[in-house]
């Protein structure tokens, strides 16, 4: 086992390093991080396996989850270094800066996306893609949709093409927006305005040949797409995996 000069009580300072190559909606983003570790959690030569460290790097990128400018934090995919240790005698903690590689998910305006329905209301529906939980759709960007109350309430069509409760709906992303609210846990979030005002949009089947399966490993218990094939639909698969099991992540 590998043995470095960092360890427990993470903190993560602001980025101090961003460098990232954009392909589309998803990144993979270069970060430079200090991570700050109280001196008393050190072993008696001052070192603490990688292993620990990498997990309490995703574990702090958890409770962080977002970032207005680089999006949704999904995966570690490597790391590249961790450096020198410097003290911070007005708090007692070590500083390690730790470089690394991370792939990301911003929603983005004009871009075709998939949701699956939580909530329908009168005025519109509310749907979940991937890590964003709030995509509203609202009734009067549904054509020829009408609702129909209920026990289990809906909108159906003329061709009864049916939205409700599960049922995976394809739309535009019309807007977005970043939501960042401070208290004793802080909230940082992107919501979405969806539209079915187009071609291909609304309502699909996921039993087609044409299905895409995708492998996941994410950050947290949600739902996130970390890779995908050229002209392959988008499909989220739920994923509960513990921090700890995603040190690396290789994308293929």
């Amino acid at each position: 086992m590998r043995l470095i000069q960092t360890g427990l009580k993470v903190k993560t300072k602001k980025l101090n390093k961003e460098c990232c190559l954009f392909t589309g909606m998803f990144s993979e983003v270069e970060l430079l991080r200090d991570v700050a570790v109280l001196a008393e959690n050190l072993d008696r030569n001052g070192l603490v396996s990688q292993r620990f460290i990498m997990t309490r790097l995703l574990e702090d990128l958890l409770k962080e989850k977002a970032n207005k400018d680089l999006g949704y934090f999904l995966a570690v995919t490597s790391l590249k270094s961790i450096g020198n240790g410097k003290l911070q005698d007005e708090s007692g903690n070590v500083f390690f800066p730790v470089a690394f590689k991370c792939r990301t998910f911003m929603p983005l305006r004009g871009e075709v996306l998939e949701g699956v329905v939580h909530h329908i209301y009168r005025f519109g529906v509310f749907l979940q893609c991937g890590p964003v939980k709030y995509a509203f759709l609202s009734f009067r960007k549904m054509p020829n949709y009408s609702y129909v109350p209920g026990e289990h309430p809906t909108f159906v069509n003329d061709q009864l093409a049916k939205i409700e409760n599960g049922v995976v709906v394809r739309f535009l992303v019309l807007g977005v927006r970043w939501i960042e609210k401070r208290g004793e846990i802080m909230k940082r979030d992107f919501v979405m305005l969806a539209s079915l005002e187009g071609e291909s949009l609304g309502p699909i089947s996921l039993s087609g040949t044409d299905e895409m399966d995708f492998s996941a490993v994410a950050l947290s218990q949600s739902h996130f797409l970390v890779r995908r094939s050229p002209g392959a639909r988008i499909t989220y698969k739920n994923v509960s995996q513990s921090p700890v099991a995603m040190e690396y992540y290789h994308s293929r």
